[in-house]
């Protein structure tokens, strides 16, 4: 799992997920994104904020690059508009991250706290790699089955369905 092209490809997945997602989403209403649907997250909203503020905490982390001042179930952007552009921003930064990965740097451990239950681990870098992703996924498949509960197909979300590029 500590192939660097393996990234390359989740990082373009998470983009082409999240242009689908979000294109879905701008079909609702605000008050429909907004509403509790007893997800995780809550809303629709909430979860899609939820992906944002795990993957700049993963990203903060994993670059040394800490992401301060917000926590866990906190809305980074109460606007969508403004959730969708540093949506956009942030997928295209993890592309360009994604590219600096080495074998070496991923076969590595690192240790961190975990803001969930404050306890320090090590983990080998691919493996926390591969939970940003995997993150991303599991959250994802959340905003999928609300919008299907809603009538909004979402098309296909499966890895082959990936547009070659």
């Amino acid at each position: 799992m500590n192939h660097p092209d393996y990234y390359h490809t989740m990082a373009r997945y998470n983009q082409w997920m999240n242009e689908s997602i979000y294109a879905c989403c701008a079909q609702l209403p605000d008050g429909d994104r907004k509403a509790d649907r007893g997800a995780f997250f809550k809303s629709i909203h909430g979860t899609l904020n939820h992906l944002l503020y795990g993957d700049r905490v993963w990203i903060g982390r994993l670059s040394h690059q800490p992401y301060p001042n917000a926590h866990l179930g906190q809305d980074l952007y109460a606007n969508f508009d403004q959730l969708r552009q540093a949506r956009t921003e942030m997928d295209a930064a993890l592309i360009d991250w994604v590219a600096t990965f080495t074998p070496d740097w991923l076969a590595q451990p690192f240790e961190y706290t975990s803001n969930i239950d404050q306890q320090v681990r090590l983990l080998p870098t691919w493996l926390l790699i591969t939970h940003l992703f995997n993150h991303q996924t599991h959250h994802r498949g959340q905003v999928t089955t609300l919008l299907s509960q809603l009538g909004i197909d979402p098309g296909p979300t499966d890895l082959p369905w990936l547009p070659l590029a």
